[in-house]
């Protein structure tokens, strides 16, 4: 795996700020962020509770819907499992369309891949 996160741009360095503080605050399994199509960012953690179970992309997507927000600009995931889900893959290609970036890293925010919707 090598350090992708040298060449994000600023504004997604900043997802990787708020996906990192967010899940350091719950102490999830993941955590994640995602700017929307005004630029507008949503950060926040997997839900995993007897009654449900939301992962931490699905949970951002659900803010920014419920926002009014009609589409994606970039996606951003922090999990120790090092890879998208195909259900997180999909969730943000049904919200985002074809082509949005998603970049996936570490617990300790370095970027080890990316990939588009």
């Amino acid at each position: 795996m090598t350090d992708q996160s040298a060449e994000l741009s600023a504004e997604d360095q900043k997802l990787v700020t708020l996906a990192r503080t967010t899940w350091g605050r719950t102490g999830g399994p993941e955590g994640a962020a995602v700017r929307d199509s005004d630029g507008r960012t949503y950060a926040a953690a997997t839900v995993a509770l007897p009654s449900l179970r939301v992962s931490a992309l699905g949970v951002c997507v659900a803010m920014a819907v419920s926002s009014g927000s009609r589409g994606l600009e970039a996606a951003l995931l922090l999990t120790d499992r090092g890879e998208l889900s195909p259900f997180d893959l999909e969730v943000l290609r049904d919200f985002g369309g074809p082509g949005v970036p998603v970049h996936i890293g570490d617990p300790r925010g370095t970027i080890v891949a990316s990939t588009t919707t």
